[in-house]
C-alpha cells in the first residue's frame, strides 16, 4: 500500500511524474470517469455501505473550475454512472493495465494514487488498491512518501518470459492439434479475426487484450483452468513495454503477430502438427 503521506502535495524527484505533468489517457469505457456509489443514510451517520477506513464518495456538488495545467478534462455535463466499489477498482485496474501496455505509464517514473484518482474521477483508495495489485504482479513498486514506480524491464526479462511461455503453451497446443476436431477450432475463428482487426488500428492496448483472449481460448480447450490462468499471467507480463523502447509497437509488428494467429488456427484445424509447431515457435520468438 502506498504510504498515507503520498499525494499531490508530496515532493517528487526530478524526472518523476505528477498529475500536472503526466496526463494518463483512459480507454473510452472509462473516459467519462467513474464515481463510487452513494446510499442515503437515514441516521445521519456514515452509510453502512462504507466500512471503517473507507472514504465516503464525493457529493455531486457543482464541479470546480477547470485547471488548465491539470491535463485532459473529464466531461462535466454527462452524469457519472453509479457503480459498486469493487467495479470501480476493477475499472481503474483495467485502465492502468491499458496505460502500461500503451506506454502512458512510463518505465522508471513515479505516479501518486491521489493524482491518478483525479484523472479517473475517483478517490485515491481504489487507485491504491489497483496499484497494489500491479505491484503484486511485478509491474510497479512502492516508493515511500511518493507513490508507485513503474518497473524498468530489459530485453533479457522479455526473452525469459517468451521461453517460459513456449514451455507452457507449446506442448498443450501440439496435443490439441491431434485431439480437437475441426468444428471446435472454427468456433475460435472470430477471436483470431478480432486480433487482425485490433492490429489494424495500431492500438497496442486493444491488440494486447484481443491477443490474450485468443491464446486463452485455445488453451481453454485443454480443460485445465490452472494452466489458462498461469499462461495468461505470463502473457500479460510479456506485454509490458521495455525501458528505452518505443512506447508503441509498430503497426506492422502487430499485424504480423495477428496473421500468425489465423495461420495457426488453420494448421490446428487441419491437424498439421509440423506447421503448428513451427508457427508457435516463431510466434513466441517474436515476443507475441
Amino acid at each position: 500500500m502506498e504510504p498515507a503521506g503520498a499525494g499531490v502535495g508530496a515532493p517528487v524527484a526530478r524526472g518523476e511524474h505528477t498529475h500536472s505533468e503526466t496526463p494518463i489517457p483512459l480507454p473510452r469505457a472509462t473516459r467519462e470517469g467513474v464515481r463510487e456509489p452513494q446510499e442515503p443514510d437515514a441516521g445521519g451517520g456514515r452509510s453502512a455501505a462504507y466500512g471503517r477506513g473507507t472514504p465516503e464518495p464525493r457529493t455531486p456538488s457543482a464541479a470546480p473550475a477547470p485547471d488548465p495545467g491539470a491535463g485532459p478534462a473529464f466531461a462535466a455535463a454527462a452524469p457519472r454512472p453509479v457503480i459498486q466499489r469493487a467495479s470501480v477498482r476493477g475499472q481503474v485496474l483495467d485502465a492502468l493495465r491499458s496505460a502500461l501496455v500503451a506506454g502512458d505509464l512510463a518505465p522508471g517514473e513515479v505516479y501518486s494514487a491521489p493524482a491518478l484518482g483525479e484523472r479517473f474521477g475517483v478517490s485515491a483508495t481504489p487507485v491504491r488498491e489497483a496499484m497494489q495489485q500491479l505491484a503484486n504482479e511485478g509491474a510497479v513498486e512502492v516508493v515511500p512518501n511518493r507513490g508507485f514506480r513503474v518497473i524498468r524491464r530489459g530485453a533479457r526479462e522479455l526473452a525469459e518470459l517468451a521461453e517460459i511461455r513456449a514451455l507452457v503453451e507449446m506442448p498443450v497446443m501440439l496435443r490439441l492439434t491431434r485431439t480437437v476436431a475441426a468444428p471446435c477450432w472454427a468456433e475460435l475463428r472470430p477471436l483470431a479475426e478480432a486480433t487482425v482487426t485490433a492490429a489494424a488500428t495500431g492500438d497496442p492496448a486493444r491488440y494486447a487484450e484481443s491477443d490474450r483472449a485468443f491464446h486463452a481460448a485455445v488453451l481453454a480447450l485443454s480443460g485445465n483452468r490452472q494452466l489458462v490462468q498461469l499462461a495468461d499471467d505470463l502473457h500479460r507480463r510479456a506485454q509490458w513495454p521495455l525501458a528505452g523502447a518505443p512506447t508503441r509497437r509498430p503497426r506492422a509488428d502487430l499485424q504480423a503477430d495477428a496473421a500468425q494467429h489465423t495461420a495457426l488456427l488453420d494448421a490446428l484445424a487441419a491437424q498439421d502438427v509440423p506447421t503448428a509447431q513451427s508457427l508457435v515457435r516463431d510466434h513466441f520468438a517474436g515476443g507475441a
